[in-house]
């Protein structure tokens, strides 16, 4: 079956509802030195749709590293547990800034497992927090 693309309407709506915020790690496409991708939650090949309830506003570095797992494993209890999925699930249930609110953590199996899988607090992450932090724009307004 072909790829169906995904309209410049539908990726717009999609950019816009995340306010231009990664719906996984929280940063700001404005600050990114590349453009943010639209992203399947639910790779297409499982099965997963181009329609709205099934897309996310993503940086190049959590598309990447996310591509197509739905799962991963909670570094706390082991388990396989569901990825954070941004239309199901609300960030602030399952992550947090720690103290420094330089690095996410996670609340929640689901919010240990996607930090772990996607690797939320990767270094260049963790670097734009800071200088953002300095001027004002970390952490986001929810």
């Amino acid at each position: 079956m072909p790829k169906v693309a995904i309209s410049i309407k539908i990726k717009q709506s999609v950019a816009d509802r995340a306010n231009r915020i990664c719906e996984y790690c929280r940063s700001p496409e404005q600050f990114s030195s590349s453009k943010f991708s639209v992203e399947h939650i639910v790779p297409v090949h499982l099965s997963g749709t181009n329609e709205l309830d099934n897309l996310a506003f993503a940086c190049q570095g959590c598309n990447n590293i996310k591509f197509i797992k739905t799962t991963g494993i909670d570094p706390e209890t082991k388990a396989i547990v569901s990825l954070f999925h941004p239309r199901q699930h609300i960030w602030t249930t399952h992550f947090a800034w720690d103290d420094s609110i330089l690095k996410v953590l996670g609340l929640t199996p689901i919010g240990r497992a996607t930090i772990d899988a996607i690797n939320l607090n990767r270094t260049e992450v963790c670097n734009l927090r800071s200088l953002l932090f300095l001027i004002g724009e970390h952490p986001p307004k929810p």
